[in-house]
């Protein structure tokens, strides 16, 4: 089994993709396919056929994966933030 950098239940921030810049905590770790599921990231619509909890059907949105390199912890994010920014306003 690989390790890796984020785990369930963690704050994370998404680095890199159409949804950069959005923060959440990590609902799951797909770990065979290197993913992870952000809550209020990658949203996505799912139709769902009738049944007795839809009786018309529905189309529910839910969150999507995104790859594992594109997330890093929110505390290294911020920690990397305020080097970087220390360090631009020392040189002005």
């Amino acid at each position: 089994m690989t390790k890796f950098h984020v785990k369930k239940g963690e704050e994370v921030v998404v680095i890199s993709g159409a949804q950069r810049g959005k923060r959440g905590k990590i609902i799951s770790v797909l770990t065979k396919k290197h993913r992870v599921i952000v809550e209020g990231v990658q949203m996505i619509k799912k139709h769902m056929r009738k049944s007795q909890q839809h009786p018309q059907g529905a189309i529910i949105e839910r969150e999507g994966s995104l790859h594992i390199s594109n997330v890093m912890k929110a505390e290294n994010f911020d920690a990397r933030a305020a080097k970087h920014g220390a360090s631009a306003t020392a040189e002005a």
